[in-house]
């Protein structure tokens, strides 16, 4: 009986606390991803608590790792917010995005069979749907699943985490590019990709790639 009686006092806070805390770091790092907080803008335990329904404990140790994931900034003071990039941050993040997602879709082009074309033509189409409704966050979330569906085809997991990493951090910053650019349609570069792979045109691939993903930034730093 005294056996039983310890596991039943050990109930399954710790699987508790872990869910909870992931529920808030998937949701809070959805979220910066997608451009969804703004640039600059501050977060507190007590606010992240009650909007997810956990206490400070998950809240904090969701909160520190997005601090170390860099989509968080922590002052001396204990102040988090999203960070302000400085031109050169954005230039160093730009020039990796270059670098990774270049390589994803160069690795991916051999397995880009007419299934996947055929899914990166729709998902463009739903760019334009939103693009031509303004909105931003929809078109941050459409875009990255059109990056990221072709880069899954690279089979390259550890690359493809980090290239999510540098989109985590670049997050809040591509709201404010949306603002500057004031779309009106989808990138021209998508359909320069999907013309690539449709032709097994590396060269083509890779150079339209490294244009989709930097051309923009190139506006928020000149």
């Amino acid at each position: 009986m005294v056996c039983d009686h310890k596991r039943a006092m050990q109930p399954t806070v710790k699987p508790e606390s872990a869910s909870a805390h992931d529920r808030v770091y998937r949701g809070l790092r959805t979220r910066i991803m997608h451009g969804q907080i703004a640039p600059g803008q501050a977060l507190t335990l007590r606010g992240l608590g009650k909007e997810f329904e956990v206490s400070m404990t998950p809240a904090r140790e969701a909160v520190n790792r997005l601090v170390a994931e860099g989509a968080l900034s922590m002052s001396a003071s204990g102040r988090v917010q999203t960070p302000e990039l400085s031109n050169e941050r954005i230039e160093e993040l730009a020039a990796l995005r270059a670098l990774l997602e270049v390589e994803l879709a160069s690795r991916a082009l051999p397995r880009a069979h007419m299934a996947l074309i055929e899914r990166l033509q729709t998902i463009n189409s739903s760019i334009a749907d939103v693009v031509s409704n303004r909105d931003a966050v929809g078109y941050i979330r459409t875009n990255l699943e059109f990056h990221r569906t072709l880069y899954l085809r690279a089979q390259a997991p550890a690359m493809l985490a980090m290239c999510e990493t540098v989109w985590l951090q670049l997050g809040p910053t591509m709201r404010a590019l949306y603002g500057r650019l004031r779309r009106s349609e989808a990138p021209q570069y998508h359909r320069l990709i999907i013309a690539a792979l449709k032709a097994g045109d590396e060269p083509g691939l890779r150079l339209a790639v490294r244009s989709d993903v930097t051309q923009g930034l190139r506006l928020l730093v000149g």
